[in-house]
């Protein structure tokens, strides 16, 4: 952004990073705000030992992730996912016996009947999917856990947006304003030394909702580049009804953040 410019935008591209969702979220369920309930599958019913027998199948013998096809197997029967046939060596984990690329069919044929849980079950979702649903369901379920947005350190806190708030201010010390216009100063003294500038978050409380205000300074070439944006602590299709502009003044950027009355009236 120019010394002066001005900008106007939807806050459509200002999403926190979602959780790497191969990897396991119990920290970021213990992190939550949110009551946990029991587990259930299959229509919310209770796990009977049958239907824990089925899950079990379809966990991968390696990484113990549940497996969508496709599904492989060795000439004992033994399976394996996807993404560990392809970091495996050539040899059956279990069995050492020559791997080849063998589908399981009838395993990923059981998987169509089942319907299950949202892994988010204990940070609030208490939906139930189909097997082959599940996944895309998760990818943008609203109670999957975020990533810390403060980019000054390798944080790598997860929760929920209750949860990140408390962590931002208790751990990052970072500034929290009520209201939805803003006015700060972000540089020092001489605005052309990269160095004098000032790393920022800051959170504002408007609409009840959060917005994290981020200043950034880096030298591209021999030039000094000042940046400041916007980002919307919560859902991407959320964030579609808000806007903000910002407008940099040499040494500060002021700008404000408002409702988008013509995603409410449905235009």
């Amino acid at each position: 952004m120019a010394p002066g410019s001005s900008t106007c935008k939807d806050v459509v591209d200002s999403r926190i990073a979602f959780v790497d969702y191969d990897t396991t979220t119990s920290n970021a369920e213990w992190r939550s705000s949110s009551s946990g309930k029991s587990a259930t599958s299959l229509r919310g019913n209770p796990r009977t030992p049958f239907k824990d027998d089925v899950h079990e199948l379809l966990e991968c013998s390696v990484c113990t992730n549940m497996m969508y096809p496709p599904i492989y197997q060795c000439p004992n029967g033994h399976t394996l996912c996807s993404n560990c046939r392809v970091r495996v060596p050539k040899l059956c984990p279990t069995c050492r016996y020559e791997l080849g690329n063998i589908r399981c069919l009838a395993l990923e044929k059981v998987a169509e009947s089942l319907e299950l849980p949202c892994r988010f079950q204990n940070l609030g979702c208490h939906d139930i999917f189909p097997y082959y649903g599940k996944l895309k369901h998760e990818k943008s379920c609203k109670y999957r856990p975020y990533s810390c947005p403060y980019a000054g350190a390798d944080c790598s806190v997860t929760g929920d947006i209750q949860f990140l708030v408390m962590h931002l201010k208790d751990d990052h010390k970072v500034d929290m304003h009520d209201g939805s216009t803003f006015n700060h100063r972000y540089v020092k003294s001489n605005p052309h030394e990269v160095e004098n500038a000032t790393w920022m978050l800051t959170i504002f409380n408007c609409f009840g909702r959060q917005f994290c205000l981020h200043f950034e300074a880096f030298q591209l070439g021999t030039a000094p580049v000042y940046m400041a944006f916007l980002r919307f602590m919560g859902d991407e299709e959320e964030s579609r009804q808000f806007c903000y502009s910002l407008e940099e003044l040499k040494l500060k950027v002021a700008g404000r953040i408002w409702k988008n009355t013509e995603v409410d009236a449905g235009y």
